[in-house]
């Protein structure tokens, strides 16, 4: 498969900002910040591990620790261009073993005191993509491990994802789609997932002619026949998050 598509691979509430002075947010004991020593291999947001005593982050851009940090997709965040581009290698320690969800309130602390990150949130009206159930109904299997960490990995012809919400999936997908892209299947639980986008690739573009295949198109047509969900298209208020300062991190 073409791995122009699969390096796009990879709308949640957000969670509310505390000011600071109102009250002490969680944060890691020690954390260093260094630029990326390696791509992650078809890998757009490079890849993030929640560890019992580690949050480990590789290959990351600051657009993809803000996405992390406050559960939103790419078209949420609204801010200067190198937060897309400049990446970095993070390892993070809390005092002792912590679970995802305060992990992810550490992260939020984390950004505030190495990036400096401050924002504001505004709703915008934007062109937006719906997740349903298809008609003929959903082919999709819960996850066999549904209390393990969610996982997601694309590969050179596709991605496999375990034990994953519909919500985790949908964030995931709001990448490629390059918008908004809101849950709306009613599926519950945690879900395993394994998708090969090759047989949905136009002839024309499977070859290494350099060109890029359409996202969209294959993303509608691998869900349907695959896992028997749609996606559509809608204009819908979304909260965005308004970078309003933020700086490269400071020294380790």
């Amino acid at each position: 498969m073409n791995s122009a598509f699969l390096t796009l691979t990879g709308c949640a509430a957000l969670v509310a900002f505390v000011p600071q002075g109102v009250a002490q947010a969680p944060a890691f004991a020690v954390a260093t910040i260094r630029p990326s020593a390696a791509a992650v291999e078809f890998e757009r947001d490079g890849k993030t591990e929640f560890l019992r005593d580690t949050l480990q982050m590789r290959d990351v851009t600051v657009n993809t620790c803000i996405k992390v940090a406050y559960r939103v997709q790419d078209s949420q965040v609204s801010g200067p261009d190198w937060i897309g581009s400049d990446r970095f290698d993070i390892v993070a320690k809390p005092d002792g073993p912590a679970d995802e969800a305060h992990m992810r309130l550490m992260l939020q602390a984390l950004l505030a005191e190495r990036f400096h990150l401050s924002f504001h949130r505004e709703p915008r009206e934007l062109k937006a993509m719906v997740l349903t159930v298809a008609p003929s109904g959903a082919k999709v299997s819960k996850a066999k491990a549904p209390d393990a960490p969610p996982f997601r990995e694309n590969s050179a012809t596709g991605t496999v994802a375990r034990s994953m919400s519909m919500q985790e999936f949908a964030d995931f997908l709001a990448g490629p789609l390059r918008m908004p892209l809101m849950d709306e299947t009613e599926l519950t639980g945690k879900y395993d997932f394994a998708i090969d986008f090759t047989p949905y690739l136009p002839e024309t573009q499977r070859g290494a002619d350099g060109s890029r295949p359409d996202a969209t198109i294959i993303l509608k047509a691998a869900l349907h026949d695959e896992l028997g969900l749609n996606i559509e298209a809608r204009k819908t208020q979304v909260q965005v998050m308004v970078i309003d300062h933020v700086e490269r991190p400071s020294e380790n």
